[in-house]
């Protein structure tokens, strides 16, 4: 046992122990009732009755246990002979390693055979800044952070550089410089399927003329070639499901209106001729291809911008053609009253975008329309356009009214964030988590989900905070204090409906690298399916503001039930190397 000296009032020197990371009575007790049960079976008894393992797993961990999978738990503390009971240093070695002991599964377990329409979609905003949405700037390297951490959906604003004759991404009227639009492709194609093998969505916020769209859509067939999902039909009755368009790149974006026009003359026209003449004297307009998506209003466009209304000779439906067959999600923004633009059609699915602002607003008036409306469509939601340092907002309102894209600024290292992490590591961190089914299919009478009712408590969690270490390995001995080792407390709680959110907090443990805190908390939930843990370590300090210690954010029906060993990361949300909590989860 070694120690730490910290030097005092200049002239002295204090010394503090350092202690090991002794297992807590609770792993003791399950480690002695294991070691006396009759035949051998004492450890696959505490694997089904505490930690509730799945068969198959239980073998795994007791193969890795007994030395039989590479070398088993000897590689990370083993002295256990083959075939026994490992000692009390190996259990709890076992139980305090993240690798071992996981606390949520690591392998994609939910029905992926469904519409994209019934999942929760990892979605990135305005993906191609490095920093704030003013004046930073443009890269494909946040496209491919976002990627490398699961995101599967991409936003690229494309508008005209300053010669007219090419594509650049950057985030329009703001002072943020510019990246070629092929560069990020490029880095997309490479990195898309890097962290997970499910569809990638690249949204397409286009601000351009119908030459410069017909350029990008050569672009981009030629750079992702068979990876791209072209549809078969120009509108879709259902979304294709995540199973089926495993490793596949689909575009979603608004259709070039005067495409949309000629298409709906040919319709109402049953000579072809009259049809032909009718695309050739149409009036063609310059549009804004995504101004439905553009992220600087708040409030339902009433008619399209004036700018849309300038002609542009250049187009010719051909070329709208090639673009709009690389859509297969058809985008949109609300044109007058929200109730309309909610309406379900039988006969094809879209999606549909609306800010922050937006949401919080139709919530309160559409609530149950927009329920409707997502378990169809898709619905998006974005910043406010005054988060101009790519802060985030609380996702839970758009995730429990079944809005599955709710699009976050990866680089706004917050909150909430960490709960859009948190969430999105569910179904083994696969970007596409499936919708709890009462925001699939509405109840008796039709009535739909509300997530502000008072509803009866269906679950409770019981969480048990043991100890913590890992600090001392990561952290310099003056990282959180000078003059003696850190004050560490826990603060745990939930994240979820207005019902269920609630933040405790455990003692304070004074000079201890190692804390040892022992205290259980209980945790009623009206709604689990949307719950998420919370779990934060903080340094007390008397005179400043409290020092960051790590944080974890789990989902928690994915919670594996028993003692876990839970990794803290950062508030970036990076993982620490070596800094872990020794928890007990029981739902009930």
């Amino acid at each position: 046992m070694g120690s730490y000296a910290y030097r005092y009032c200049m002239c002295f020197t204090r010394k503090f122990r350092s202690p090991d990371a002794h297992p807590p009575p609770d792993v003791r007790d399950a480690h002695a009732t294991a070691a006396a049960a009759h035949g051998g079976d004492g450890l696959r008894r505490f694997l089904d009755d505490v930690q509730r393992e799945r068969p198959s797993e239980a073998d795994r961990i007791l193969a890795v246990l007994s030395g039989g999978a590479a070398g088993g738990i000897a590689r990370f503390v083993g002295r256990s002979p083959a075939h026994a009971v490992p000692s009390l240093d190996d259990f709890f070695g076992f139980l305090f390693s993240p690798d071992l002991n996981p606390p949520i599964d690591n392998k994609v377990h939910q029905d992926m055979s469904a519409p994209i329409s019934h999942y929760y979609v990892f979605t990135g905003h305005n993906s191609y800044l490095t920093g704030n949405q003013l004046n930073s700037d443009s890269s494909d390297i946040p496209i491919i952070e976002a990627l490398d951490r699961g995101v599967r959906v991409i936003e690229l604003d494309m508008w005209p550089n300053s010669a007219k004759d090419h594509v650049e991404i950057l985030h329009g009227g703001t002072l943020t410089a510019p990246v070629d639009i092929m560069r990020c492709l490029k880095s997309i194609k490479e990195h898309a399927f890097t962290a997970s093998t499910y569809p990638l969505v690249i949204t397409l916020e286009d601000h351009l003329t119908a030459d410069l769209q017909a350029k990008v859509a050569e672009m981009i067939r030629e750079t992702f070639g068979d990876l791209l999902y072209v549809p078969s039909s120009d509108t879709l009755n259902e979304f294709p499901s995540p199973e089926a368009l495993m490793k596949r790149i689909i575009i979603s974006t608004k259709p070039p209106e005067e495409f949309k026009k000629f298409l709906k003359a040919q319709d109402n026209q049953n000579d072809s001729e009259k049809a032909a003449k009718l695309g050739e004297e149409a009036s063609l307009r310059r549009i804004d291809s995504n101004a439905e998506d553009s992220d600087d209003k708040d409030e339902p466009d009433e008619e399209d911008d004036d700018e849309s209304e300038e002609e542009d000779p250049k187009f010719q439906p051909d070329t709208a053609c090639e673009y709009r067959k690389l859509i297969t999600i058809h985008a949109g923004k609300p044109k007058g009253h929200l109730r309309d633009a909610l309406k379900v059609d039988p006969d094809k699915c879209r999606r549909l975008s609306l800010s922050e602002t937006q949401l919080s607003k139709a919530t309160i008036s559409h609530g149950s329309d927009i329920i409707r409306f997502t378990e169809k469509n898709i619905l998006r939601i974005y910043p406010k356009g005054t988060r101009i340092n790519s802060s985030n907002y609380d996702p839970i309102n758009a995730w429990s009214h079944g809005a599955q894209m709710v699009a976050f600024n990866m680089q706004g290292h917050d909150k909430p964030l960490r709960l859009m992490q948190g969430f999105f590591r569910a179904n083994g961190g696969c970007g596409y988590v499936k919708k709890p089914d009462f925001l699939l299919n509405a109840g008796p009478n039709g009535k739909v989900f509300d997530p502000k009712a008072e509803m009866p408590v269906k679950k409770t969690l019981k969480v048990k905070v043991y100890m913590g270490d890992g600090w001392r390995m990561d952290f310099s001995k003056t990282h959180f204090d000078a003059f003696s080792p850190p004050d560490f407390y826990a603060r745990v709680g939930i994240a979820g409906v207005p019902a269920d959110c609630v933040m405790k907090k455990t003692r304070t443990i004074e000079d201890q690298w190692v804390p040892v805190w022992d205290q259980e908390f209980s945790f009623p939930l009206t709604v689990p399916e949307l719950a998420l843990l919370r779990v934060e370590v903080q340094e007390y300090d008397m005179s400043e503001k409290h020092d960051f210690g790590g944080q974890m954010c789990l989902p928690v029906m994915e919670l594996k039930q028993g003692i876990r060993a839970v990794p803290l990361h950062d508030r970036k949300g990076n993982k620490y190397k070596s800094v872990r909590l020794l928890m007990r989860f029981e739902l009930v």
